[in-house]
């Protein structure tokens, strides 16, 4: 498997530290708000690497944080006149609901928090002091850059061009403007913790660096973030981890585009801002996944409406497909598998597996999705065998656990004033009475769902 590593600038075989097993650590939200659909993109991107590597049987250790102590969390808590940990709660859970509705919670995940791991980032701190890479001054600690040789070297930045910058917004308590801070000194009205320095908090980039050092007691595999986080975040992280360990924080680093709304960087003062739950609650958490991985992840994605209407359509025809597999072996009869369609299954799993190997290509990787739909729809029909039909719909299966799709069950998508009516026009027609039943079904297209009947039953969709 090749992966494109962002510290080197080119795509490189992936070699684990370990054999058989894969450690990963994507940097999570901060908790003050709900998701937006920019900080949602990575934890769909890394969740379907993680997956792949499960597929190819590797014991995957995956990590995302929550960041619950930060500047836009205490303002928060200072505006609802309440306390940091109620804040953080209540925007932990919301995000724990938008990845359980975008299929990310289905294998387990470690989400340290800082609150959680104080004593393990002070420690980390005082090991950064001891080795001379960090300094206190009144009750702050600040990390020196320039003792650490590559700094800038992920971000592609040069140190002198960082310090023309520094120095525009120059702090003279600090040795020098590029230092940047692992501890700070409470303010009035702050929430703190006890440190050898002050009542204070940490720094945002040391956090991680100390639960990747407790988590992992070592270098990772995979580290992992949206490009915006590059420089300062992970870069810092870097330098934090380095200085005190002497080793590499991660062998790998990814990071995932962004997302524009209508070509448009996405932005509250733009109006252009979209939170992950509200369009959850109008399409559905499978649409928003499939939307995000029909893109590389390392480009930038275009969100508009005809890309999600594009989405919901393409859906569609992978759920109608495998509805029409499993409908069709409810009623097939056992026999040899044929060997056409067992090599056609093999040609096309080999052609998946060839392409999320690439850098995690899953654009081509849903061609061949598409591919395995089309034979199907072809070639397996009432004539088919048990046998054939179970070898394709595996292949359906394995397909969905790698990307996370066609998971949701459709009934439950539909709300109780829809099966109302549904109810209505079934019992028009069972009275014979076609003139009101046809009035339910164009009221129902009118509410956005069409009827398809068949000699069994009637199936709901939505258009």
């Amino acid at each position: 498997m090749k992966l494109y590593n962002s510290y080197t600038d080119k795509k490189e075989e992936f070699v684990p530290i370990k054999p058989g097993e894969v450690t990963i650590y994507s940097c999570g939200p901060t908790v003050y708000n709900d998701m937006h659909i920019g900080n949602v993109r990575p934890q769909v991107v890394f969740d379907v690497l993680r997956r792949f590597f499960i597929y190819k049987g590797y014991k995957v250790t995956y990590a995302s944080n929550f960041t619950d102590v930060d500047d836009k969390i205490i303002k928060k808590a200072n505006e609802e006149h309440t306390t940091i940990d109620v804040i953080s709660k209540r925007y932990i859970e919301s995000v724990k609901k938008d990845l359980d509705a975008l299929s990310v919670n289905d294998y387990p995940i470690l989400h340290p928090t800082c609150t959680e791991n104080m004593d393990n980032i002070i420690d980390f701190i005082l090991g950064l002091i001891e080795k001379g890479y960090a300094y206190e001054v009144d009750g702050d600690v600040y990390f020196r850059v320039k003792k650490l040789n590559e700094y800038g070297k992920l971000s592609n930045r040069n140190i002198d061009e960082l310090e023309v910058g520094a120095r525009i917004d120059k702090n003279d308590i600090k040795e020098d403007p590029l230092d940047f801070t692992l501890w700070k000194k409470k303010k009035e009205g702050e929430p703190y913790w006890e440190s050898p320095w002050s009542e204070g908090r940490p720094g945002w980039h040391i956090e991680c660096s100390a639960m990747i050092y407790d988590l992992f007691h070592g270098t990772i595999d995979i580290h992992c973030g949206g490009e915006d986080l590059k420089f300062p975040h992970h870069e810092n992280e870097i330098a934090q981890s380095v200085a005190l360990t002497g080793k590499p924080l991660a062998n790998y680093w990814l990071h995932n585009g962004m997302i524009n709304i209508e070509n448009v960087k996405m932005s509250k003062s733009l109006g252009n801002f979209l939170y992950a739950n509200d369009f959850i609650k109008e399409e559905s958490g499978e649409v928003l996944r499939f939307f995000i991985l029909n893109a590389h992840y390392r480009k930038p994605l275009n969100f508009n409406a005809e890309v999600i209407k594009a989405a919901k359509i393409s859906l569609k025809r992978l759920k109608n497909s495998k509805q029409r597999l499993e409908e069709l072996a409810e009623n097939a009869k056992s026999g040899e598998l044929n060997s056409d369609v067992k090599a056609e299954t093999e040609k096309i799993r080999e052609s998946f597996i060839d392409h999320m190997e690439d850098d995690l290509n899953t654009p081509d990787a849903f061609s061949d999705f598409f591919a395995l739909s089309k034979f199907a729809n072809s070639n397996i029909d009432d004539n088919s065998s048990k046998e054939d039909i179970a070898e394709v719909l595996k292949l359906y299966d394995e397909f969905s656990d790698v990307l996370g799709i066609l998971k949701e069950d459709e009934t439950d998508e539909i709300p109780v004033e829809i099966m109302e009516l549904v109810k209505k026009r079934e019992e028009a027609r069972k009275n014979k009475d076609y003139k009101l039943s046809d009035e339910f079904r164009d009221e129902l297209k009118k509410r956005g769902y069409i009827l398809k009947d068949s000699k069994d039953k009637t199936v709901v969709e939505r258009i």
